[in-house]
């Protein structure tokens, strides 16, 4: 789940936002309006049959006192609720109470008697798109899942008369957890008005490589009260207003670009209302990790992290079908040109083909870190010979999608699903679909999430492998947004658990999910943050373990099941070291190592050594990073404080580290100053 797509941290998820499942459909009938009466809400037998009646008009009430709340003037019509949309369907008995009498509804009873009920609006079935994938759980086939519209009186009265045997759930929207401005969190009288108090209009100018101006970058200017946002024109300039503020309350300065160079963030900005204010973008080839990319094949830090590059070269994931439930995957990219089967969830009924449009670009840099082509330009996957199926589930993706998408898995066999999303609240509804996906032999890896707090659904579902992210110190520029991300948990290899990262004892792994270089569309490249960006390392990996180790070539756990799925976790979880400084509440155990997960290496918890910055790297890093060190880290880096064995160094040991270190102790640590007022980076998400 991204943090920022772009390099930024996310916002934490707000209480005002409704993450309930609205549909984008206008309703079929306005807000201000009753409808019929009838008997009642309806009842369900003991036998499992259903009867609903149709609704009393009393449920849309609110909407018609909306109405009379108006001016008199009779101009225009009130806003009052809408329907909502709610996923409906037969609770799953747990194991052992069918005997015990607990029958579950008949779904073919109850979707006819939802859809004869004339306050009910049936929009969706989800179920077995065949035979394969209705007995695929091996319990006797799926009865499926109602989506439907209907008041929430309406809702309610139906959850009551299901007596525990149905389940009536809002269809909630679920999120890549992409940037978004905070709302207020109440209402307060210093928010700045036309006409009263300052107001700073500034010029931002982006340039890349050579001066060229760089369209669509996202810029942002806090303060100390409204931030302002906008997006660069084809000249690469953005006008933004801050109201009530001037040059001397400026907070932050933040420069998404759209791909191919490096974000910027600039503290305590010295802003110009008077000339244009230039903010020259970093090209990512610039750094020297990438250098010569995208022309010359590189693997991203994640990758040699994890040991990618020293795997052998028939170690390709053949075999082996990997889905990613994200926005899609844009085949027009060179790296991604093998990606040639797909599902499009959200345009299921008008155009199901069109899941190689990927608006957003997320999708397209999970499925880069898992399968980008093995080719001479760009980078490499961890399984580019897998086949790759596309779930285009973004923009707008809501929980009866995610189900449904989860169906499509189960229909194709999938073996593994890359999950870089996640909703604010549990869904019983699409726990029954894990765990049947489960049965069906499918291991689902999930991103914790970026808000900082505890793991998010689904990552938080004991049926799913949760991953967290960390980050490395040497693998960005310190002026790049990526830097806030950093904590004080840095370790003597320069690991560190990313501050977004969302942590509990469901965290399994952690991943590389800081500065992570892969795939945008049309054909390029970004550096994004987040869970969402960990996540594909992981299922990278998953689906190297299934291909390549021993365990899943014969016997047991070469056969589909729950069995297989759990095996590979053990395999995963096994083959991980521990990083950073942070509690295995925040990595779990560790990062996965793949020349363990695919059996060539090492015992079950034998640990590799960590790789070292390159030394003729440091003179360039250490005064870059000199600002987010702190003394008592820069103490643990030395070899006199770490007992036993050889200490690799996050700057090589090198001559230039005796001045670095000098210089860690004469700045405060930025994760020490005073956070930015107003920012909607500061807390964090997917």
């Amino acid at each position: 789940m991204p943090k920022n797509p772009n390099g930024g941290a996310s916002m934490p998820s707000d209480p005002s936002f409704s993450s309930d499942g609205e549909s984008a459909a206008p309703p079929t009938e306005s807000t201000g309006r009753r409808t019929g009466s009838s008997s009642g809400a309806g009842s369900v037998g003991t036998t499992g049959e259903a009867r609903f009646g149709d609704h009393t008009g009393g449920a849309d009430s609110a909407g018609g006192d909306a109405a009379s709340r108006g001016d008199g003037t009779g101009a225009g019509r009130a806003i009052g609720s809408r329907k909502k949309q709610f996923v409906i369907a037969p609770r799953h008995p747990p194991e052992g109470l069918q005997a015990m009498s607990f029958q579950p509804l008949q779904f073919s009873t109850l979707e006819s008697a939802l859809r004869n009920s004339s306050d009910i609006e049936v929009v969706d079935t989800v179920g077995p798109k065949s035979v394969v994938s209705a007995l695929a759980d091996g319990m006797g086939g799926s009865q499926g899942v109602l989506v439907a519209r209907m008041t929430e009186q309406k809702a309610a009265a139906l959850h009551q008369q299901g007596a525990g045997r149905l389940l009536v759930e809002r269809d909630q929207n679920l999120s890549l957890m992409e940037p978004s401005l905070r709302q207020p969190g109440l209402v307060t009288g210093v928010t700045p008005t036309a006409g009263n108090g300052p107001v700073l209009n500034a010029v931002i100018s982006v340039l890349g490589k050579d001066g060229a101006p760089q369209a669509d970058a996202e810029v942002s200017l806090f303060g100390s009260l409204l931030p302002a946002s906008g997006t660069t024109d084809a000249n690469g300039r953005v006008t933004l207003s801050l109201f009530g503020e001037t040059a001397q309350t400026v907070q932050g300065l933040y420069v998404k670009p759209k791909a191919d160079y490096w974000s910027f963030y600039q503290r305590d900005p010295d802003i110009s209302s008077d000339e244009v204010n230039v903010v020259a973008l970093r090209a990512l080839s610039d750094w020297p990790s990438l250098a010569g990319f995208p022309r010359q094949r590189a693997y991203g830090w994640g990758q040699k992290a994890m040991r990618l590059d020293q795997l052998p070269g028939a170690y390709r994931g053949q075999g082996i079908k990997i889905a990613i439930i994200d926005s899609g995957a844009a085949t027009t990219h060179d790296n991604l040109h093998d990606i040639r089967f797909g599902f499009d969830v959200i345009n299921k009924k008008t155009n199901p083909d069109s899941w190689d449009q990927d608006t957003l670009g997320h999708g397209s840099h999970c499925a880069g870190v898992i399968a980008a082509a093995d080719i001479t330009s760009g980078i490499r996957g961890f399984a580019p010979d897998a086949e790759v199926h596309a779930c285009k589930l973004f923009p707008g993706g809501q929980v009866s999608q995610l189900i449904d998408a989860l169906e499509y898995c189960i229909d194709k066999q999938i073996d593994v699903v890359n999950l870089s999303l996640g909703g604010a609240e549990v869904s019983e509804a699409l726990e029954q679909q894990i765990v049947r996906a489960k049965r069906a032999g499918i291991a689902c890896i999930v991103a914790a999430g970026n808000s900082g707090g505890p793991v998010q659904y689904p990552a938080s579902s004991p049926n799913v492998l949760a991953v967290a992210a960390i980050g490395k110190l040497d693998e960005f520029p310190a002026d790049s947004y990526h830097a806030q991300t950093l904590d004080a948990n840095v370790d003597a290899y320069g690991f560190f658990t990313a501050k977004f990262s969302c942590f509990g004892p469901q965290v399994a792994v952690c991943g590389p999910g800081v500065a992570i270089t892969s795939c945008v569309p049309p054909n390029n490249f970004a550096a994004w943050d987040g869970t969402s960006m960990a996540t594909p390392h992981i299922t990278g990996l998953a689906a190297l373990s299934f291909a390549h180790h021993p365990d899943f070539q014969t016997g047991l756990y070469k056969t589909r099941g729950p069995e297989r799925v759990e095996r590979l976790f053990q395999i995963i979880r096994a083959s991980a070291h521990r990083v950073s400084l942070g509690d295995q509440s925040r990595t779990g155990f560790g990062l996965p190592d793949v020349l363990m997960a695919v059996g060539l290496q090492g015992q079950p918890g034998q640990q590799p050594p960590p790789r070292a910055v390159a030394p003729q790297a440091a003179g360039l890093i250490a005064p870059m990073m000199a600002p987010m060190i702190t003394p008592l880290m820069a103490t643990q880096m030395t070899p006199q404080s770490l007992a036993g064995g050889t200490v690799y160094d996050p700057f090589a040991m090198d001559p230039a580290t005796a001045a670095a270190r000098a210089a860690y102790a004469a700045y405060a640590p930025w994760y020490q100053q005073r956070p930015l007022g107003g920012m909607p980076f500061g807390g964090v998400v997917w």
